[in-house]
């Protein structure tokens, strides 16, 4: 893998466009301005309210990875990026040293991962800040991609009921209170966090994905809520009210830094029945029922054996 020392940021003559891959989270944020380039970090641009943006060209386009605290964080995306996007040999900023260096962490295992991942799955990775999770993950159990971890090493904890408004347009879960006090980080921490937000809090699901909530305690509505990234896991999952997410930890762990949470789902039989009744009436030999101000006038499919 080459690296550099750190230099300017990547400068391009093509236009700067947001890339197809650009998720409607960060389209505010791949349009809005951007001040004029300062950064020593090669693919790393100052924000208006004081973070650091990362990007990368591909194609003539340019591909958003997301907002960083500092500058170093966001230097370290685009090295990540510059590997899958272009190679081993690609210009870096740093060399890479992730967290998944003490998991018998190589640069040749690293781009392995890398390679078994499409660009806008890293990419996915990098902007809600899960690619070192993952990686770790993937790495520690022996495969590039990483694979789910069996039933047996995860100790449930609790399940929710999902509501209309968990669901809804909120982007936000409440978690019931007796169940955050117990099994998430203490209400000081989750209600201040380093930056006054809450925290962030890592779940893989039941494919082997790390999902990245924010825990918050709403002062408010003295809630406990689980908030960025839920509104995207609910579209993916394709959940609805009624529905149930449960959540597990770990079944082993030698110490804090083993703990892991888990979140999977399960959906109910009225909206099994639901998605059933929605689709077309069909006899028992196929045919599907045609119905006019809800009188059957007839079945489609018959009609090409009903002529001469």
């Amino acid at each position: 893998m080459a690296s550099s020392k750190p230099t300017n940021p990547e400068v391009d003559n093509d236009m700067e466009c947001s890339s197809p891959e650009s998720g409607a989270e960060d389209a505010v944020e791949s349009s809005s301005p951007v001040a004029a380039p300062s950064s020593r970090f090669k693919g790393v641009v100052p924000q208006p309210n004081g973070r650091w943006g990362a990007q990368i060209y591909e194609k003539h386009s340019r591909v958003w990875l997301g907002t960083f605290g500092d500058e170093e964080a966001a230097a370290c995306a685009y090295d990540v990026a510059a590997l899958r996007f272009r190679g081993r040999d690609a210009v870096t900023n740093h060399q890479r040293l992730p967290a998944a260096e003490g998991a018998g962490w190589s640069s040749t295992s690293e781009l392995a991962f890398l390679a078994d991942h499409s660009k806008a799955e890293i990419v996915d990775m990098l902007r809600k800040h899960t690619y070192d999770d993952e990686l770790r993950q993937g790495l520690r159990r022996g495969h590039g991609r990483a694979q789910p971890t069996p039933a047996w090493a995860r100790e449930f904890l609790f399940e929710k009921a999902l509501t209309p408004s968990d669901v809804g347009k909120l982007n936000r879960l409440v978690v019931p209170k007796q169940h955050a006090e117990k099994h998430f980080p203490p209400t000081t921490a989750a209600a201040a966090g380093s930056d006054g937000k809450g925290l962030l809090l890592n779940f893989e699901d039941g494919q082997g994905k790390v999902w990245r909530f924010r825990y918050s305690y709403w002062n408010s509505s003295q809630s406990y809520v689980l908030t960025k990234g839920w509104s995207r896991f609910v579209q993916e999952k394709g959940l609805c009210a009624g529905d149930t997410v449960t959540f597990s930890r770990s079944a082993y762990v030698m110490n804090d830094t083993d703990e892991q949470l888990f979140i999977d789902y399960k959906q109910s039989s009225k909206n099994d029945e639901a998605a059933d009744v929605a689709t077309a009436d069909e006899n028992e030999a196929g045919h599907v029922a045609v119905k006019l101000f809800g009188v059957d006038i007839g079945w489609a499919g018959m009609a090409g054996s009903s002529g001469g």
